[in-house]
């Protein structure tokens, strides 16, 4: 047999094992058989290949690589509709199920906010907003807290600058949202009724019940004849419609520079009390300093702690668990 015979042999025997492939290691297998460099069988013609005449030599060295490119186009074109399939019935079956996607949910505090959004809103309160950075007389100046108050101390503030007067004081994170009523009362006249919700900022130590970020619910009411009674009656209101009627809620006497009388509210939390807030009737300094009367106007504000009200509703032990974001934690809910 001569050298041409052999290369026209070698090529229909390695086209017609290509086709027969079926999967990717049949292919790799052809390969390694017909043209590995080690015991392919092309590796066997090449060696013929130098016992050819110097007048051979052209028409066999052309004939031996018209070969080996005609088996290497061969190759890489089934390896390619192995892979790759032409059709598209090849590549889906259409009659398997369809991906199920996992849906989000609402974040336990998103759920808590608008919940007592909604509950505020039924009273007839309205809902207001306002900037988490605030300057220093929204903060404390317009709240009656003193310069020499302990709540200004740097160690109990996240301060963002120390400007003084003539660029409108220190700038710090709000530390409270009773900024928005300050805020609300400036532009608007009385009467008010109004809830804000928002993140607040204390260097607080981080435990099961503290943070130092969270999430307050203001509330204020400005009208003529506004009392104690009416405050109690709201916060009552507010905690057995987010937690249920057997809900157990107190008033502790307390003193907050902006509100007189003042009290902190407690819940109960299995044999014990949690504290979720502060209340009270605006103080008159406040009521004078934007601008109202407070021989005409009363009224009453209120901030609760809306993680805490949070934690109680879905039994949750720490306030850390908020904000850890723990899909085994958060798919709970």
């Amino acid at each position: 047999m001569s050298l041409l015979e052999a290369l026209d042999e070698y090529q229909a025997e390695a086209l017609r094992a290509i086709e027969e492939c079926q999967t990717s290691q049949e292919i790799e297998d052809v390969r390694i058989r017909f043209l590995g460099k080690k015991k392919g069988k092309l590796k066997d013609l090449q060696s013929l290949l130098g016992k050819a005449s110097p007048e051979e030599r052209p028409q066999f060295g052309q004939r031996f690589n018209t070969a080996k490119e005609a088996v290497e186009t061969a190759l890489e074109s089934r390896k390619t509709a192995i892979e790759k399939p032409s059709g598209p019935r090849d590549q889906f079956d259409v009659t398997l199920p369809g991906t199920a996607f996992e849906l989000g949910k609402p974040h336990p505090v998103s759920r808590t906010i608008s919940e007592l959004k909604d509950i505020a809103g039924r009273l007839g309160f309205s809902i207001a907003d306002g900037p988490e950075v605030e300057d220093d007389y929204h903060n404390f100046v317009a709240l009656n807290i003193p310069e020499d108050h302990p709540a200004r101390d740097p160690l109990d503030n996240f301060y963002l600058s120390v400007a003084q007067a003539g660029q409108g004081g220190a700038w710090l994170l709000r530390s409270q949202t009773s900024t928005v009523q300050i805020r609300v009362m400036e532009n608007t006249p009385p009467p008010i009724r109004i809830v804000s919700t928002g993140r607040v900022y204390r260097p607080d130590t981080i435990d099961a019940t503290h943070s130092c970020m969270f999430h307050q619910m203001e509330g204020l009411f400005i009208a003529s004849n506004v009392t104690m009674s009416n405050l109690k009656t709201v916060l009552k209101m507010l905690a057995v419609s987010y937690l249920g009627d057997d809900i157990a809620i107190r008033f502790r006497p307390s003193f907050f520079p902006f509100t007189e009388p003042s009290v902190e509210v407690d819940i109960q939390w299995g044999n014990n009390w949690m504290e979720v807030g502060g209340a009270g009737m605006v103080d008159p300094n406040v009521l004078r300093a934007v601008g109202y009367d407070p021989e005409q106007v009363s009224g009453f504000a209120f901030g609760l702690g809306i993680e805490r009200l949070c934690m109680k509703r879905y039994g949750i032990s720490d306030i850390r668990l908020l904000t850890g974001n723990d899909l085994r934690f958060l798919s709970q809910f």
